[in-house]
Order: C-alpha cells, then structure tokens, then sequence
C-alpha cells in the first residue's frame, strides 16, 4: 500500500538521537526522503561525546522504510547551513516539504534551579545560541525553498506547552528563556507562512525517553520501568517514536493548516490523529503534569495513557 509521504522531502535537523531521530524514522516509516544533520559522525563525536551519530539515524530511516540522507552540519554556522539547504534544492528538484528544527544541545549547558547570577554564564549564553540562534539560522535559508509549492509545514521542537510554561518556571532562567523562545518562534513563522500557504506549529514531546534520559536514570527502553521505584511519575514517560507519530500525522494532514502558529503536544495529537507510542498506549504527559505531578499527588497513571 502506499505511504502516506512517500512523495515528501523532510529535512530534520538535530536528528542524531533522541526526539530529531525518532521523528526522522517516523517520517521514513510513511516513505519520505528524510536529511537529517548533526555533528556526531562515526568518525568524530560533538561536544556531548555520545555514540549516536548521524549516519546511524539516516539508515534507521532507511530501514523503515524511507530514504535517509546524513549530512553533517552546525546549525550555529550559517554558511554550513546554507550549504545544507543549496544540497536538499539541487538534489530534490527545488522541493522541500517539512522543516523540523529541533537542534538543541543543551543538555549539558544547564544548571538545575540556579539563578542567573549563580549560572555559569559561558554556559548559559551558549545555551541559548544553540536553542535560538541556531533555529533562526535555519528557518531564515530553508523557508525560501520550503515556500516554493504550497503546503510546507515547519515544527519548531521545545519543551512544554504554551499554556504549561506561561506561569511556571522551567528550570532556570537560560532553560526558560530558551524553550520559551521556540514557543514564540512558531508564533511568530504562523504569521509570517500563513499568508503564504505554509503553517509552522510548536511541538514538544512530553516526559521523553530519550538515550540520554535512560542512561540518566540506567535503564534501558526495554527495562525502564524499573527506573518507576526511585521516580513513581515516569511511569508517564514516552519513547522518541510517539512525538515521531505525531510529526508524521501532521505532515499527512492536508488541513494541518487549522494548527498553524499553535502549540501542541504529543499527547494531544494522538487523541486527535489516533496514533499510538510503540507499546499500543497514548501517554498525556502534560495533563498528567498539571493534575498529578505538580500537586504532588501519588503517581497514577490511570486516564493518562
């Protein structure tokens, strides 16, 4: 049977691991040519000094089903990134379909629950380089080709909702700052594409397995509700494939245009699109969040997956 964007070309970048790679093979699954870039390659690691490379996330979409491309890239070097995109317009016949930004890195920049004048500022400047600038940088050379035909969507990646992060402080002011930003970058590109047949949306994933959430709390995806005993409310948690679904669904959608300049989550498309996370279970992190976690009741996870 045909897939449903076994004609699309999608460029995820930030795609080495975690969310960027489980929706790069959830948009090869439905067949689409999926370039995804990162700066871990098999012969040199990023500042993280993790195994997962790039090359490995191209040829998991390639086994599912699409055609993935690795290109190494850093998004913080216009140049690298206008290559990038020169690439995609030459290779793909001036066609680009989906833009997912979700390069990010900054898992290791920030500092649980420290002030700005505590932070390390280096760090906490830094952080916001790869959480903004970086984006920016991405949108400002790929929209030009995306906007080419009719129909391109863009997903800019954060954390947290846009209603859940309104009142709340998320982490410390750099974390804040920066997931806030994306929310109100997806705003701002809804204005901006609308009127020009394009829609942009916000998508964060909710409490997410990623590799690097599971060697935090050492588990592996097939053992991780043992990590539940020392903290009960992961049992909400997702694997990277679920916020993939919701990614695909929307590429799928030929009125996503209803979402355009909003904020979403992978729970709430899955009640919309019907998708699934791999184990048949659709996991509402963020209503979880608001009426369990943050009133510190006993985990539960019943009604929310």
């Amino acid at each position: 049977m045909p897939k449903a964007l076994e004609d699309k070309i999608a460029l995820v970048a930030g795609a080495t691991r975690g969310a960027g790679r489980g929706i790069a093979v959830e948009l090869g699954a439905q067949g689409a040519t999926v370039y995804v870039t990162g700066r871990s390659t098999k012969g040199k690691r990023s500042e993280y000094d993790r195994p997962e490379t790039v090359e490995e996330t191209a040829e998991l979409v390639t086994a599912a089903g699409g055609t993935g491309v690795p290109v190494v890239c850093d998004h913080l070097e216009p140049a690298q990134v206008e290559a990038l995109v020169k690439r995609i317009d030459t290779e793909q016949g001036g066609r680009l379909d989906v833009l997912v930004n979700d390069i990010w890195g900054g898992e290791l920049l920030f500092e649980w629950e420290s002030t700005v004048w505590e932070h390390d500022l280096d760090k906490g400047l830094r952080l916001l380089r790869l959480a903004v600038d970086t984006h920016a940088i991405t949108s400002h050379h790929a929209l030009p080709l995306l906007l080419r035909r009719p129909g391109g969507l863009v997903v800019e990646m954060t954390d947290g909702t846009a209603e859940y992060n309104a009142d709340r402080y998320r982490v410390s002011f750099f974390y804040d700052i920066a997931k806030s930003a994306v929310l109100r970058m997806a705003f701002a590109l809804g204005h901006e594409l609308g009127p020009r047949g394009a829609t942009a949306v916000a998508l964060t994933p909710g409490w997410m397995r990623s590799e690097i959430m599971l060697d935090t709390f050492g588990v592996t995806e097939e053992n991780w509700r043992d990590a539940t005993a020392r903290i009960p409310h992961f049992a909400i948690s997702e694997t990277t494939s679920y916020v993939g679904r919701a990614v695909a669904a929307l590429a799928a959608d030929p009125e996503v245009s209803r979402w355009n300049g909003q904020s979403l989550s992978s729970g709430q498309l899955a009640r919309v699109y019907g998708f699934t996370d791999l184990d048949g279970s659709r996991p509402d992190a963020w209503r979880y969040m608001v009426e369990v976690q943050d009133p510190d009741l006993p985990a539960d996870t019943t009604g929310y997956r």
